[in-house]
């Protein structure tokens, strides 16, 4: 199997902006992702002049920013909030840009089954918005799998007229709420430019990778299978040892 390109979500570490992001280098990481919608790398708190100083701080790591995360943790189901939400993400858009990054991950919040349902009509609303003013920037917006099936969203995506919204592919959380992860990996196929390499058991909690139900060489040998060439970005929210849990999943991955 090819070489995987391994991410670390630094912000999980629990280390600090910066010393979390020379810690994945440490631990053998070739990239990483970090949260630009609060803390030390938030849009309004980084002028032109550090955007240029933590590109090249990452660069001097010997590392790539495979995404960053805009998550505000509302989604886009209320059509006030998302007067200020979508300019927010929007901030977050522009400064990937200028990091030189791609994809931006978020959760857009539960798709609703029923396509007559008014949250569905509110959530392609914003995300038309947010996806013109990405495509604009080279960038793509990319939500998390996990609130419903694949089959699900990729059904409301199948409905945007933008080519920016994407997918960031989480396994554990689609396996944690009892859908099948790789039926999904088919049904996102074209949508998926991220993943988050996260483990976890049906119907119950998160687990260091290689310990849950995420059958992860059929789940990377199926995403390979359709092209993917993305980064594996290591995310793990729970445990009480974060750096010695995401040493182990980088040996994992690397061992696939």
């Amino acid at each position: 199997m090819s070489e995987l390109k391994i991410g670390v979500f630094t912000d999980n570490l629990k280390l600090g902006a910066r010393e979390g992001i020379a810690k994945a280098a440490e631990l053998g990481a070739r990239g990483v992702q970090f949260r630009t919608n609060a803390g030390e790398f938030a849009p309004e708190k980084l002028s032109a002049d550090d955007r240029r100083e933590l590109v090249g701080f990452v660069e001097k790591c010997g590392l790539q920013i495979s995404a960053t995360c805009a998550d505000y943790g509302k989604g886009f189901v209320d059509a006030e909030l998302n007067r200020k939400l979508v300019p927010e993400t929007g901030a977050n858009v522009d400064l990937a840009a200028d990091l030189g990054v791609r994809v931006v991950t978020t959760h857009i919040g539960v798709v609703p089954e029923d396509e007559s349902d008014p949250v569905r009509a509110v959530m392609l609303a914003a995300l038309e918005e947010i996806g013109r003013h990405a495509e604009s920037r080279g960038v793509v917006l990319a939500t998390e799998t996990g609130p419903e099936s694949g089959a699900v969203l990729r059904d409301l995506l199948a409905r945007l007229q933008t080519d920016a919204i994407k997918v960031n592919f989480d396994p554990a959380n689609l396996v944690r709420r009892g859908f099948d992860h790789l039926a999904a990996v088919e049904e996102l196929a074209p949508w998926i430019v991220h993943t988050h390499a996260k483990d976890g058991t049906r119907g119950g909690a998160e687990t260091p990778l290689g310990q849950g139900d995420v059958d992860f060489p059929r789940y990377v040998a199926a995403l390979l299978k359709t092209g993917y060439d993305g980064y594996f970005t290591i995310e793990r929210e729970g445990g009480d040892d974060r750096v010695g849990d995401v040493r182990a999943a980088v040996e994992f991955l690397g061992s696939l």
